[in-house]
């Protein structure tokens, strides 16, 4: 039987890391509420690659 409710994972992904130009990503999975967060989350998080804390925002 499939789940009921509001939660649905997601994927975020580094803003900064793309603009360095360095190989490789940042990006973590995450699950949130659709009802109470509809817009796009935006949450700093620790790049290992950068190795310092950057805004990671929801793709898809």
């Amino acid at each position: 039987m499939a789940k009921k409710g509001n939660r649905v994972q997601v994927i975020l992904e580094c803003t900064e890391h793309k603009a360095t130009g360095k190989p490789g990503t940042s990006r973590y999975i995450t699950t949130k509420n659709k009802k109470n967060t509809p817009d796009r989350v935006e949450i700093k998080k620790f790049n290992p690659i950068l190795k310092k804390m950057t805004l990671h925002k929801e793709i898809k």
